[in-house]
C-alpha cells in the first residue's frame, strides 16, 4: 500500500473482516494484519488429518450467517458462497436407539415429542415465525430501542430464564434433550441465565433458517469477505503477529478483532487504569477440546434420523448434560461429557475423498486445560453409533491450551471470547454507552467480546466500523456493502500475503 492507510484492522476473523468490508465500502484505505498464515480466524477450513480431508478449524454450522443482517446485505450467495442444508438440522441421540430430531417444520418436530408436542409448538412456533424481528433485536446495538418490542418482550420473558427452568414445562426425554443440547452451546451450567434464551434462539433459528454447513468449508465465508476487501483496494497481510500498537502504521482508526486481554496488551499504558481494570475483570468461559476425525465411511448412528443430521448433540438426557456442564464449570473433566458434533458429509461430499467422511467434534473443558479428551469424545460417539471406532482413519486433537496457543483470542480455549452472562451480554467488555470505543481516540474493539453476541454474523465488526466512521471520518450513513459497491478500484498492494 502506497502511503498510510485510513484504517488498520488487527485480526481477520469474521468480525475483523466485516469491519474491513464496511470501511472499504465507505471509500477508506484499509489495511488488515493477521497473525496466522491464512485469513479467517475461527472461520477457516484446513486439511487437519489426511490429504483430501477438509475440516473446519472452529465454526462449522452457520444459522447466524443466514440470519445476519450484515451477511444479507453483503450477499454471500452472489459471491459464490453456497449453504448446504441437511434434512435434519440437529439431532440428539438417546440410549436405546431413540433420538430427538429438529427439522425445519415446527409442527413436524413437535409431532415427534408426544405429550410435549403442543407445548413445544406454543413456545417455539411464534419465535420461529418472527425470526427476522427477533434477529433485528438480538443482533442490534443494545442501546438502541428495539424495532419490534412486543416480539422481544415475548422472547425476553422466557429468554432470561435458565434452561433448567424452561425444561420444567416438558416431560419427555426427547423434548428436554432438545433444550439441553441447544442450551449447552452457551458453555455455562444449564442452571445459569441466560442459557434458556440462547437455547430458544438457536432452536428458533433451526426452524426459521436452518443450521447449514458451507459447501467446501466455512473458509468460503471469510475468503469471500477478504476478496471484497482486496477488490475495494484494501490490503491484507498474513503471518504477522502484532505485539504493540506502536508497530502499526499511522492511521486515523485502528480496530482490534482481539480479546480484551490482547487489547490491554497491545495498548498498554495508553489505556487509563480504570479501563484496564475493567478489561482485567472481563470473564472468560470454559475452554474446548476439539477432535477432528477422518473416517472411511459415514457414522453408523443407531438412530436412522441421526444419519441425516448436520449437527448432533451428544450426552444423553437433560440431567446428564446438566451434570456434565456443571462439572466442567467446577473445574473437572467429565467422563461422559457433552459433545457437539457436525457431520458435513451428509450434504457436502466435497469435504473428503469419495466414500469417506470428516467428523467435527468438541467438548467443554476447564479453562486452559491441556487434557486430551479424545477417549471421552469417542466413547460418547460410540455409545450412540456402535462401530464408529472401526471407521477412524486419523484424528487431529487440539486441547484448550493449544486452542489459545493457536489463536490468542481464545483465552483459556474460550472460543466465544467471553462468558455470555447477562451482565456480559449487556456490557461487553466494560460498562459504557458505546462498547466499541476505547478511551484512546481512534482505537476500537470489534471482536465478539463486544455486543451483540458470539457467532459468525459479522455484526460486532460492522457496528464497530460504523462507530469509527462517525467518530473519525464524519460519515454517518452506513455504506452499501453489496457486490455492486465493492468492485475493484485499485490494484492489490505489492508485498501482500494472499
Amino acid at each position: 500500500m502506497t502511503g498510510n492507510p485510513d484504517a488498520v484492522i488487527v485480526g481477520s476473523g469474521p468480525n475483523g473482516l466485516a469491519a474491513a468490508v464496511t470501511l472499504a465500502a465507505a471509500g477508506l484505505r484499509v489495511y488488515v494484519i493477521e497473525g496466522a498464515l491464512t485469513v479467517g480466524g475461527g472461520c477457516r477450513t484446513e486439511e487437519l488429518t489426511l490429504p483430501g480431508f477438509r475440516h473446519d478449524v472452529c465454526s462449522a454450522a452457520h444459522p447466524l450467517a443466514l440470519a445476519s443482517p450484515f451477511f444479507r446485505r453483503f450477499d454471500l450467495a452472489a459471491r459464490g458462497v453456497r449453504f448446504a442444508r441437511p434434512e435434519v438440522d440437529f439431532a440428539h441421540p438417546l440410549d436405546g436407539g431413540r433420538a430427538a430430531v429438529a427439522v425445519r417444520d415446527v409442527a413436524a418436530t413437535a409431532a415427534r415429542l408426544g405429550r410435549d408436542g403442543r407445548s413445544y409448538r406454543r413456545l417455539i412456533g411464534p419465535l420461529a415465525d418472527h425470526i427476522d424481528a427477533l434477529n433485528q433485536a438480538l443482533l442490534a446495538p443494545i442501546r438502541r430501542p428495539p424495532a419490534h418490542p412486543l416480539v422481544l418482550a415475548r422472547y425476553g420473558t422466557r429468554g432470561l430464564l435458565p434452561a433448567t427452568m424452561l425444561a420444567r414445562r416438558w416431560r419427555t426425554d426427547e423434548a428436554r434433550a432438545i433444550m439441553a443440547g441447544a442450551a449447552a452451546h452457551a458453555v455455562m451450567p444449564l442452571s445459569a441465565t441466560p442459557t434458556g434464551g440462547i437455547a430458544l434462539m438457536l432452536i428458533a433459528l433451526a426452524h426459521a433458517v436452518g443450521w447449514p454447513v458451507v459447501e467446501g468449508g466455512s473458509a468460503k465465508i471469510t475468503d469471500a469477505m477478504a476478496d471484497a476487501v482486496r477488490a475495494a483496494g484494501g490490503s491484507i497481510e498474513t503471518g504477522r503477529w502484532v505485539g504493540s500498537l506502536s508497530e502499526l502504521p499511522p492511521a486515523s482508526a485502528i480496530l482490534l478483532d482481539t480479546s480484551p486481554k490482547t487489547l490491554a496488551a497491545l495498548a498498554g499504558d495508553r489505556l487509563p487504569g480504570r479501563y484496564r481494570a475493567a478489561l482485567r475483570r472481563f470473564r472468560y468461559g470454559s475452554g474446548i477440546c476439539k477432535v477432528d476425525f477422518a473416517l472411511s465411511g459415514p457414522v453408523p448412528w443407531a438412530n436412522q434420523d441421526c444419519r441425516r443430521a448436520g449437527t448432533l448433540h451428544l450426552g444423553g438426557t437433560f440431567e446428564e448434560i446438566a451434570a456434565a456442564e456443571a462439572a466442567t464449570a467446577a473445574g473437572n473433566h467429565p467422563q461422559r461429557p457433552y459433545v457437539l458434533v457436525v457431520q458435513p458429509g451428509v450434504v457436502d461430499p466435497s469435504r473428503a475423498p469419495a466414500g469417506s467422511h470428516t467428523l467435527w467434534t468438541y467438548t467443554h473443558v476447564p479453562p486452559g486445560s491441556d487434557v486430551d479428551m479424545t477417549a471421552q469424545v469417542e466413547a460418547q460417539v460410540e455409545r450412540f453409533a456402535p462401530g464408529f471406532r472401526d471407521l477412524v482413519l486419523a484424528r487431529s486433537v487440539r486441547t484448550a491450551a493449544a486452542e489459545e496457543a493457536g489463536n490468542p483470542n481464545y483465552v483459556g480455549g474460550d472460543i466465544a471470547v467471553g462468558m455470555q452472562t447477562v451482565r456480559q451480554t449487556l456490557f461487553r467488555p466494560a460498562v459504557q454507552w458505546n462498547p466499541y470505543r476505547t478511551p484512546v481516540r481512534g482505537l476500537y474493539l470489534c471482536s465478539s467480546a463486544t455486543p451483540p453476541l458470539p457467532g459468525v454474523h459479522g455484526r460486532c465488526g460492522e457496528l464497530a466500523a460504523l462507530t469509527a466512521l462517525r467518530d473519525m471520518f464524519g460519515i454517518r450513513k452506513p455504506p452499501d456493502i453489496g457486490p455492486a459497491r465493492l468492485r475493484p478500484r485499485a490494484p492489490a498492494a505489492t508485498g501482500e500475503n494472499p
